[in-house]
């Protein structure tokens, strides 16, 4: 494979890979994707697998995957056996984090990446999150304002088609909606009592995909039908090559998942899209002559400033509504649950209690009897600030099963954090509260509180105890997976590791797309600014490659 030479090499394909490979392929190059883990198709979303929990815990699912391997995937807060064939083998893939500052690092080394596992939810960022350096004097502003992303939002919104509403609200800007998205009854009565007790609280539905009835994410199977694209899947690539004399890039090298065998291939732009942790972790592990500390490395910042968004996960009841609702805005899917929920985004301007926080949630979708209280569940996103000590190192005392230095992952909250977090968990407390809820449990990093008749109280006595014992290790940092950071874009190679457009300063023809470009946490998801930054950086590289400027 070393012989042919590609336009084009991407790297993962996932959310920023598989919009690379339909970008790229769409403008006429040929591409070469290498994917870690094996093709996805219709067989692994066999609806048999879609099974009842045991119980609300379900702590069976969760020790049945610990065994099987799986003892860090089985932490993430709404894990279920139905999808643990989309997460790694933790055995086969391990890493190390401080003793004092576990990480949860949640995973998947397939076809579509996380794209199979995720929640769906596709939220448009701000300048609140662009500019937070300009309006609040901390963090950093990022080289690009929201402007400049709104028209690469739209064409996302408008190519996955969105299920959402016009909300009109000012820190969650509208996006391009296919189709509505509704509110259960129970979320409708709550949003009426949240908005009018604080009218600069906004209680919105989730603005979301459907799961994709192909299976492969769309615009892989667009790039696949251009027959511009070559996938090779189970490919793991170990480091970036570079060229000795001009130190860009030339290619990879990468070894068989199941034989081993070690292989190397030439492109003439590299677009690395791994995730945060993995893709710092291969630029770390190119290091060369030109690129000593690591590939793009010059200003020192590869590795540093990783975040993730401050997680807070809460489960009540709601006596203001009563039973429970299915959700039918989105056509009813075999294998996943119904989409759909609440949100609530930063609050205004004028409101006291405003923080970088907001709140993804669901009042009356679980199943529950008639005249029952409305269940509720809230998952809280805080903001992160970049601290240099944060960061992603080698471990070269320990390898992974291709014999990979393992990533060492330190991210810890400073005082700045922690004073956020308990804001986020009080404001939410309080909230509930007011408006007639009943809170069992709420818990973050900080640790479990419990109130009323106390977390899970349908579930058995064991499985409460096993939920109380292995909280702190579950909700720690990384359980928002939302994880940005550790190969910062900037206006000047000083401090950053990318150019305004995510090109590597020291290695232009390679692009990082993925949210290791972040400069900042944001408070929402990471997913739809992912695809719109990695649209916007490929057409740049295309533009450059074509203009002869690489």
């Amino acid at each position: 494979m070393s012989q042919i030479v590609y336009d084009a090499l991407v790297i993962g394909s996932g959310a920023a890979g598989s919009f690379a490979v339909k970008e790229l392929t769409a403008q006429g190059l040929s591409v070469l994707l290498l994917e870690a883990g094996p093709a996805v198709g219709p067989k692994d979303f066999d609806p048999a697998r879609k099974k009842a929990p045991a119980s609300s815990i379900n702590i069976w699912e969760r020790a049945r995957a610990t065994v099987k391997g799986q003892p860090i995937q089985a932490r993430a807060a709404f894990f279920t056996e139905r999808f643990s064939h989309f997460f790694v083998n933790d055995r086969k893939n391990p890493y190390t984090a401080p003793k004092d500052a576990p990480f949860l690092w949640i995973r998947g080394r397939q076809g579509g990446g996380r794209l199979h596992s995720f929640g769906r939810v596709l939220l448009r960022w701000t300048d609140e999150d662009f500019k937070i350096r300009s309006r609040t004097g901390k963090g950093v502003d990022w080289p690009i304002s929201y402007d400049e992303l709104a028209p690469l939002y739209d064409e996302v919104e408008a190519y996955l088609g969105l299920y959402g509403n016009k909300d009109n609200v000012p820190t969650l800007p509208d996006g391009v909606y296919a189709r509505p998205a509704s509110l259960t009854p129970a979320e409708q009565v709550f949003k009426e009592a949240v908005e009018s007790r604080w009218p600069d609280r906004h209680v919105v539905s989730w603005r979301y995909i459907s799961p994709d009835a192909e299976r492969v994410p769309r615009p892989l199977r667009e790039a696949q039908a251009s027959g511009r694209l070559t996938v090779q899947y189970d490919a793991v690539v170990r480091r970036i090559t570079t060229d000795d004399k001009t130190g860009h890039a030339t290619g990879a090298e990468f070894l068989d998942r199941n034989t081993g065998k070690v292989s190397t291939v030439r492109a003439a732009t590299v677009v690395l899209c791994a995730s945060p942790i993995e893709s710092v972790r291969l630029l770390l592990n190119s290091a060369s002559t030109n690129h000593p500390g690591g590939l793009g490395n010059r200003s020192g910042a590869l590795g540093r400033y990783f975040m993730d968004q401050l997680p807070c996960l809460a489960f009540g009841s709601f006596s203001k509504a009563k039973g429970w609702a299915l959700d039918e805005s989105a056509p009813t899917d075999p294998f996943y649950n119904p989409s759909g929920g609440i949100f609530i985004p930063r609050f205004g301007e004028d409101d006291a209690a405003r923080g970088d926080f907001d709140y993804q949630g669901s009042v009356g979708r679980a199943p529950v009897p008639d005249g029952t209280d409305a269940r509720l569940a809230f998952f809280g996103f805080g903001r992160m600030l970049p601290y240099a000590d944060n960061r992603i190192t080698l471990d070269s005392r320990r390898k992974d099963a291709w014999s990979i230095p393992v990533p060492h992952i330190r991210c810890v909250m400073h005082e700045e954090e922690l004073a956020l977090l308990r804001r986020q968990e009080e404001t939410l407390i309080g909230m509930i509260k007011e408006i007639g809820g009943d809170l069992e449990f709420i818990g973050s990093p900080t640790g479990l509180k419990e109130m009323g008749k106390g977390a899970f109280p349908e579930a058995d006595v064991f499985s409460r105890f096993m939920f109380r014992k292995w909280f702190r290790k579950t909700m720690c940092m990384g359980a928002a997976i939302h994880e940005t950071g550790g190969a910062r874009m900037g206006e000047t190679p000083k401090a950053s590791v990318l150019n305004p457009y995510n090109q590597v300063w020291d290695a232009p023809n390679l692009i990082v797309t993925d949210a290791s470009a972040f400069p900042g946490s944001g408070v929402a998801g990471t997913t739809l600014t992912v695809m719109a930054l990695t649209i916007r950086a490929c057409r740049n590289l295309v533009d450059q490659y074509r203009a002869g400027q690489l």
